[in-house]
């Protein structure tokens, strides 16, 4: 049996978990159950879709029997299936986080009548904009991803969430109609949407209207990637959603932007036409992000800052066009969504425990949860790129494919990249001297929870109600992931290796959707090869 014909149940499983966890609204319980259930089991099928793609091999699903270019097709590669793990593995700790969240508070932050069944609909998204084949399914799966992300980051009402859902929701819809206009301009162009159709009938364009249906993909997917100068909407965004909320959102919703910039620059637009102001942009996304970060005093806006910071080391990857450089990338990624993801997750920890997010109010943690302070050490040196952890790695790698490439502008993104992990390391630590270092009478608005310790008698009671197992066991979860990308880096490296060369060369892709000995054609052609 092929197990590439199983991809669709990716997508399906989650639906079929929402509609399942609707029915049960009444049986909060059973809710659970159901909802951690199906996302393990999707969490399982896409390890083996990614097992079967593992050493090479790309794979195409028709769905309902249609022959591509005219039907809905699912591509399964190195590429899409590595994001599909990652990707469900750090929803479902999220969703483990949210339900023990929920059962602590009284779900009064996250509604099990609303809460369940949105969020699989937000992981059938994310799923479907991975296996994508086509610019219209991928449209669609930006589409159900986005509209369960609005309910999600409104969850209770308040007037923050509110404000910040708005400002959300005007940026997402600009972009969705800007990635609507581009694809009807593609297919008039064309007559297709068909992505490895489009590889072939691109480059026989002339190069003005190339230029344009590249630019106009290029910001539609660089608004949901939150690159500079687009980004200016997640810090005020992100922060206001309840923590699994905002873990989620901060770890997968911009990955699926670079995704889809990753697999249309890739297979669309290959060449170097473009490199020169994407590697521009990568500078600055890395360099405006990281001192929008340093600027912070409160530990979400400071995640959501490194957060559009570190995109501009996946686009530098991307820009440089070199098996070497989108190799990193593709592990950077991996990476980047574990690592952001648990330090979101730590920071819920911290709010409850530390009764405040802000470093201004913050301090003595390390004292009062050893534990705590651990859980948020080992994610933050990862993420400012410290040996010997996956962080480090990947920009290792990234660094080296800048040098190797030796143009005067990948020399100044290495100098970029290299002060944006010197600066995040100080921003990281800022937060570990302030929050967790000092003691708590050195805070300058102290909570009253830091100053007033619950009795020697009281205080395990205290503790496990601040810091509910759950979530606590969840989060270390995620922080062991992102320890065993470090553990695992060769083979992960090997696959992001075999990914990229797989992704510049293009013929696997085309060949598997449209068949073998479908030419597939040179660089040069169009007008937009090197």
């Amino acid at each position: 049996m092929n197990l590439a014909s199983l991809a669709p149940l990716a997508v399906v499983l989650p639906i079929l978990g929402a509609a399942l966890t609707f029915v049960l609204i009444r049986h909060s319980r059973a809710q659970r159950a159901v909802s951690i259930g199906l996302l393990s089991l999707t969490l399982l099928l896409e390890c083996l879709l990614l097992a079967s793609v593992w050493n090479g091999g790309t794979a195409a699903v028709n769905i309902g029997g249609w022959v591509p270019p005219w039907g809905i097709v699912m591509v399964v590669d190195q590429f899409s299936s590595l994001m599909l793990v990652v990707s469900s593995a750090v929803s479902l700790a999220v969703l483990v986080y949210a339900t023990g969240q929920g059962m602590a508070d009284g779900d009064q932050d996250a509604p099990v009548s609303i809460f369940h069944p949105t969020y699989l609909i937000l992981v059938a998204g994310v799923s479907n904009a991975f296996l994508s084949g086509d610019l219209f399914n991928l449209y669609v799966g930006f589409e159900i991803l986005l509209t369960a992300s609005y309910v999600l980051m409104t969850l209770g009402g308040t007037g923050p969430r509110i404000r910040a859902g708005v400002t959300y929701v005007v940026v997402s819809v600009v972009s969705s109609v800007l990635f609507l206009i581009a694809i009807a301009m593609v297919y008039g162009a064309t007559g297709t949407i068909n992505m490895a159709d489009l590889a072939i009938k691109l480059s026989e364009l002339d190069q003005g209207t190339r230029t344009l249906l590249h630019v106009m993909l290029l910001v539609a997917f660089g608004i949901k990637a939150a690159v500079f100068p687009l980004s200016f909407w997640l810090p005020d965004s992100y922060p206001t959603a309840p923590a699994p909320v905002t873990a989620v959102f901060a770890g997968l919703l911009t990955k699926v932007g670079v995704y889809a910039m990753v697999r249309t620059e890739t297979l669309l637009f290959p060449g170097d036409s473009l490199n020169t102001p994407l590697m521009v942009v990568a500078l600055l996304t890395m360099v405006v992000g990281i001192l929008g970060a340093l600027a912070q005093s409160d530990i979400k806006r400071l995640l959501s800052f490194t957060l559009v910071s570190h995109i501009g080391y996946m686009v530098f990857g991307l820009a440089m066009s070199s098996v070497a450089g989108l190799a990193a990338a593709v592990f950077y990624v991996a990476h980047h969504i574990t690592i952001q993801t648990s330090l979101f997750l730590v920071t819920g920890l911290i709010e409850r425990r530390g009764g405040s997010s802000s470093v201004d109010r913050l301090a003595g943690l390390a004292k009062l949860s050893p534990l705590l302070a651990l859980l948020f050490f080992v994610p933050a040196m990862n993420l400012a790129g410290i040996p010997p952890f996956s962080g480090f790695l990947g920009k290792l790698g990234l660094m080296q494919a800048g040098i190797a490439l030796g143009t005067p502008l990948a020399y100044a993104l290495v100098i970029g990249g290299v002060l944006t992990s010197l600066l995040t390391l100080l921003a990281v630590a800022r937060v570990w001297n302030r929050a967790f270092w000092r003691k708590a009478e050195d805070a300058e608005h102290p909570d009253p929870v830091l100053l007033a310790p619950a009795p020697a008698a009281e205080a395990g009671t205290t503790a496990l109600r601040l810091l509910p197992r759950t979530m606590v066991g969840s989060t270390l979860g995620l922080v062991v992931l992102g320890v065993a990308l470090t553990v695992f880096a060769g083979p992960i490296f090997q696959v992001a290796d075999q990914s990229a060369a797989a992704m510049l060369d293009r013929s696997a892709y085309i060949q598997a959707v449209l068949g073998d000995g479908v030419p597939v054609p040179a660089l040069g052609q169009g007008g937009g090869g090197k």
